[in-house]
């Protein structure tokens, strides 16, 4: 924490931006990619939401995960590296490749400039999309991060593109890494505070039941976990020394069904969630909306699977202790109110 040079790729995400201010808070210094000049004010925006003015113990960088340029500059003089940065639509892509090919060698331009640049470490985000699909879940037998999801089973392309840039990464570190190691964090659902409009698919879901904007709740199941935890995981794991070569999947508590979310908002946001829908959706409704609306369609697989995981290794190996699932689903609804992100009620 003497004012090591840290960088953060992606700073303009929700996650990205979550990890900037813990390295910020931890005495780092830190750098972020943005892919233009004119997402420097988002970021600062965005730190300024959290009280944060970071002078000059920010700097940016222009970086794109599609092409080499401006990495080996990004990474110059870093002792450290977090690649957050990921394509997460809200919907579904025309193609698979729109996802896989900027996720996996976005990674390994990151892994090779970082390699090249004598990085320490590299802790790369990736996802329980890359743990715990393509399977069947099993009663009692929660998934841990020896679980790697099925590809030759029908998954969705984001899941796909988590899977191969992780597999992509280790093999990159296994053959061509050098002296570099890495780490890898596999984040269930991330909600927690909100830095602006910006934010993430996952508090969008609780932006669109707190607007009224869902006409009932799907059979599933989500992991939850709070972004600020997210983002002291990938602090951990960048600097001890048990999570060189490891995996942690990041979740807290079990998953959770839409109605136990619906039931957590109403209970503590009153009011403000007085548009939250109770009711349950069969099955088959959800699949015929999956047939017009990209957001249905991404789940219509998952519809009452009982997926579980556990982030005992994180607890054990680095000492994590996350926030409840409950306090991180009320931080999303209290944020996206505080910033004006929720209609108001007629």
């Amino acid at each position: 924490m003497s004012g090591e040079l840290v960088l953060v790729t992606g700073g303009s995400g929700f996650l990205g931006a979550h990890c900037i201010l813990a390295l910020l808070d931890a005495g780092y210094r830190v750098r972020t990619t943005v892919r233009s000049s004119t997402r420097e004010a988002d970021v600062l925006a965005m730190l300024r939401v959290s009280g944060t003015e970071p002078g000059e113990t920010l700097s940016f960088a222009y970086a794109d995960l599609m092409t080499d340029t401006g990495w080996p500059e990004a990474v110059a003089g870093c002792e450290y590296v977090l690649h957050v940065a990921s394509p997460f639509p809200p919907g579904v892509p025309k193609h698979e490749d729109e996802l896989i090919i900027p996720a996996r060698e976005g990674a390994l331009r990151v892994l090779r400039a970082a390699r090249d640049a004598g990085v320490k470490r590299v802790v790369l985000t990736s996802s329980f999309a890359a743990v715990g699909y393509g399977q069947v879940p099993v009663a009692g037998h929660p998934f841990t991060e020896e679980n790697w999801t099925d590809l030759t089973a029908k998954v969705s392309a984001y899941v796909k593109s988590k899977t191969l840039a992780e597999r992509a990464a280790w093999d990159f570190i296994a053959g061509q890494g050098g002296a570099l190691e890495l780490a890898v964090v596999n984040p269930v659902g991330i909600f927690g505070p909100v830095l602006g409009p910006d934010h993430s698919t996952s508090t969008e879901f609780i932006r669109r039941l707190l607007d009224g904007e869902m006409p009932g709740l799907p059979r599933m199941l989500f992991g939850v976990v709070d972004v600020r935890d997210v983002a002291d995981l990938h602090l951990r794991a960048m600097t001890n020394p048990l999570a060189k070569g490891e995996r942690f999947l990041a979740i807290s508590g079990d998953f959770m069904t839409m109605l136990e979310i619906v039931q957590t908002l109403r209970a503590r946001m009153g009011d403000a969630a007085s548009r939250v829908p109770t009711r349950v959706l069969p099955d088959w409704l959800v699949r015929l909306v999956g047939l017009f609306d990209g957001q249905a369609a991404q789940i219509v697989t998952e519809l009452g699977k009982a997926r579980n995981a556990t982030s005992a290794k994180a607890t054990r190996l680095l000492g994590w202790a996350p926030r409840s699932r409950e306090d991180a689903l009320v931080a999303t609804s209290e944020s996206l109110i505080q910033l004006g992100l929720i209609k108001k009620s007629k």
